[in-house]
């Protein structure tokens, strides 16, 4: 009985057996098999004619073997073809693995091929040990290209018939032949497939209930087992979703399922076809679900909305929610949508994009082209680096319908655009405008409080980030972006806090710890700073810009060959890095090895011709080999790249100078900077021209130059002109030899690099031929220094000097 029973479901799956089927008892089958047998023997004269009947795999399997045996021998190959594997395998499967792989009714030739055709994968229970002989092809849907040469095959030339039928087949082959037999000659004359495809997807379920679950579980992005359950109701709902998850149209990922998009866009044409009111009130239930879900976690937990978009399931709940609202009322939620563009910029680009895509899914699936045309418009900027994502934040500003709290936010990031493009002016003002709305917009606060930076506003700039600071303290980025102008300022004790106070409170964050990092290597701490490029590393092994910095530190600490390799694998993570190639051509600078350091300069210049510093970076190289005509060329490009940059200027009076033209290195010289590195230097610059020059206030600058030093020094040896060296040359070049000794002293104690020490020797020199320096300390500190400085290997020759 069992058997029976089982044998005649199974032939309720084959197509056109099922009304027989339906007419046999199978108690009766069951109880007559024996009189079956008995008649067949009595009736067939021939027993193998019985046997045929009763065993008909085992007496026509061989014969079938034969006949493809002599056709191969007479073809050189046979194909055999089985289409609809999914439900023709269930009888197939075995018999075809007998006759393939276990030979059981004789071997076939080589020349045979089998060619099976279905929406499932083969069985791993039949299969499994032969899966090294299969090879799967999988079947896409036409690209565009081909669906047209099959419509224009079909004698379709009008454009506006042909788009419409490739949106409305999803260009599935079947459906695109479908439509084109009709042969429509207007848009009005295209019939809707949708029908017809959900037959083909469904056309072996017969149970209406079934067919109902799948209809409405197409209509969220993704399904569990819970929204199942709300969309078929709670009885049966476990039973549903496992049977849908087997569905072929449907991608199950550790039970999160997802439909097939072809799939997908033909049932949702359906049913917003079918019953609108259906249609809305299933979106509306799928809106409140998520909202509900998002509102249960959110209660209790004081974290700010900024906060909360940090969270990924947060996020992923909250796009979920605005899809259905936009599905059931696309004009009406419409600007909540919009106004949440700008929150999802404001996490990151990778999450707008993700709101584009689903503004612009939900306006194809809603058939609402404004939501379509919002959603393309943002993917479109999104992919253009040029303009940005600044004009669609000006098109929201202009007519998004946004609340004051949300046309600040966008005042705010379009200003934070008009910063990535060095518009300075702009982004004041669109920042200034933000606060105007909102004047309790932390980011806004910030980001003024930045470019005012830039403008060498140092102290509005630190009362920006106060404020900041005052009104959301557990906020990373005003300490960081306030660490990196006391750095700028040369406060290195406040900017150390700032960074450490960000680290603490955004300890994956990668941008503090290697701003922290490149503030170690500035005071010569260069093991903390390695320690905090390691854990950037870690945190990012694939940012070619962590291991550049690595690099720089190894090179100013002396280890070359751990800098050339960091710079290395810099270049092999992205060889469009810019910087990558700068800190590398630095590192064959420092080395000597002047070629190679040029060839890195000219391909970073290639990679980023607008860099001022790289321009510095070649100059400084050329010098170094004695060609100063070359070196003066790319500092005059770096010049009118940077006109207002302090530094730039101050390499090129420098040049001036070694060359002899005091004037022009005077016009470098004179403008004056704000408190700082630079400043200390270009006062000591000045102090050299107007000593060579016999001016009589060369002594002041030197003494001006001497106090900017020592507010800025903390005892680190930081480079060339880094502020113990040059505090200890200056000393020198003021006679005051105690203290000169007493800074020389804190120097070796920190151990520097051999080239560092030369570089210093060559500083020294220089010293004592413009300032016309005694022989005798001067020769006790020369002796200390090259004690120390051969103690190591040189790493790097004097640079010549005209």
């Amino acid at each position: 009985m069992v058997a029976t029973q089982v044998g005649l479901a199974g032939l309720g799956m084959v197509p056109g057996a099922g009304p027989f089927v339906g007419a046999v008892d199978p108690a009766q089958v069951a109880l007559g098999a024996d009189r079956v047998r008995s008649v067949f023997a009595a009736r067939f004269r021939n027993r193998d004619d019985a046997h045929l009947v009763l065993s008909p795999l085992q007496v026509l399997t061989p014969l079938f073997v034969r006949a493809v045996e002599e056709a191969t021998q007479r073809a050189g190959r046979v194909v055999l073809f089985f289409d609809t594997y999914e439900y023709t395998g269930t009888f197939l499967d075995t018999w075809l693995r007998d006759v393939l792989i276990e030979a059981r009714y004789g071997e076939l030739p080589v020349g045979v091929m089998v060619v099976t055709s279905g929406q499932s994968r083969l069985s791993p229970a039949v299969w499994g040990d032969h899966l090294d002989l299969v090879h799967e092809l999988e079947l896409e849907v036409f690209t565009e290209a081909e669906a047209r040469q099959l419509l224009g095959a079909k004698g379709i030339q009008d454009e506006q018939v042909i788009e419409v039928i490739l949106r409305l087949s999803g260009r599935l082959p079947v459906l695109v032949h479908l439509l084109a037999e009709s042969r429509p000659a207007s848009v009005e004359d295209v019939g809707d497939p949708s029908g017809t495809a959900i037959e083909r997807f469904l056309r072996w379920e017969s149970a209406p209930a079934r067919r109902a679950a799948a209809l409405a579980c197409a209509l969220p992005l993704e399904l569990d087992e819970d929204i199942c359950r709300l969309l078929t109701g709670e009885e049966g709902g476990a039973e549903v979703f496992d049977w849908l998850r087997r569905r072929p149209f449907v991608t199950d990922r550790s039970g999160r399922c997802r439909y097939h998009d072809v799939v997908r866009d033909a049932m949702l044409r359906l049913q917003r076809a079918q019953s609108p009111q259906r249609w809305e009130r299933l979106h509306i239930l799928l809106a409140d679900t998520c909202a509900r879900r998002r509102l249960r976690e959110e209660q209790g937990d004081d974290r700010t909305p900024r906060q909360w978009w940090q969270e990924q399931w947060w996020r992923e709940c909250r796009l979920r929610e605005t899809y259905h609202r936009l599905c059931a009322h696309p004009h009406r939620a419409l600007p909540a949508a919009l106004a949440e563009l700008l929150h999802a910029y404001a996490h990151s680009p990778v999450t707008l994009r993700r709101w584009a895509q689903t503004l612009y899914r939900a306006g194809r699936d809603a058939d609402a082209p404004a939501l379509s045309q919002w959603g393309e418009e943002v993917l479109a900027a999104l992919e253009s680096p040029q303009e940005g994502i600044a004009g669609v934040l000006s098109r929201l500003l202009a007519d998004g319908k946004l609340d004051s709290g949300d046309r600040a936010l966008a005042h705010a990031l379009r200003g934070r655009e008009h910063h990535d493009v060095r518009d300075v002016e702009p982004a004041l003002a669109d920042y200034t405008a933000a606060l105007d709305l909102d004047p309790h917009l932390v980011r806004a606060h910030v980001g003024r409080a930045w470019m005012q930076m830039w403008q060498g506003c140092s102290d509005d700039a630190l009362a920006g980030f106060a404020r900041a600071i005052e009104l959301e303290p557990h906020q990373a980025d005003a300490y960081q972006f306030r660490g990196t102008t006391y750095t700028v300022m040369g406060r290195y004790g406040d900017a150390l806090a700032d960074y450490t106070r960000a680290i603490e409170l955004a300890p994956g964050a990668i941008v503090p710890r290697s701003n922290r990092g490149g503030l170690y290597m500035r005071m010569g701490r260069y093991e903390e700073a390695l320690t905090d490029y390691h854990r950037a590393i870690a945190l990012a092994p694939d940012s070619s810009s962590s291991h550049s910095a690595r690099g720089r530190v190894y090179a100013r600490s002396g280890r070359f060959e751990e800098a050339l390799a960091d710079h290395d694998h810099a270049v092999e993570l992205d060889a469009h890095d810019v910087w990558a190639y700068a800190m590398r051509g630095e590192a064959y600078r420092y080395l000597g090895r002047f070629e190679e350091a040029c060839t890195d300069f000219d391909r970073a210049i290639e990679l980023g011709p607008d860099y001022s510093l790289l321009y510095v970076g070649r100059g400084e190289t050329h010098r170094l080999q004695g060609h100063y005509e070359a070196a003066l060329a790319d500092l005059h490009r770096a010049v009118e790249l940077a006109p207002d940059d302090g530094w730039t200027k101050l390499h090129r009076g420098r040049l001036h100078r070694l060359a002899g033209r005091y004037d022009d290195a005077l016009g470098d010289l004179l403008p004056q900077g704000r408190p700082g590195p630079t400043e200390a230097w270009r006062r000591y610059e000045i102090a050299l021209v107007r000593r060579v020059t016999n001016q009589s206030d060369w002594e002041e600058e030197l003494v001006r130059s001497e106090r900017l030093y020592r507010d800025l020094c903390v005892g680190g040896f930081t480079g060339r002109t880094g502020e113990s060296a040059m505090l200890f040359i200056i000393r020198c070049a003021l006679q005051d030899w105690t203290k000169a000794g007493q800074t020389l002293e804190s120097i070796l104690r920190a151990g520097p690099a051999a080239h560092r020490l030369r570089q210093t020797m060559d500083d020294l020199e220089e010293a004592v031929a413009v300032f016309r320096l005694p022989s005798e300390p001067v020769r006790l500190l020369r002796r200390k220094l090259g004690r120390q400085a051969s103690s190591s290997p040189s790493t790097m020759p004097g640079g010549p000097r005209p």
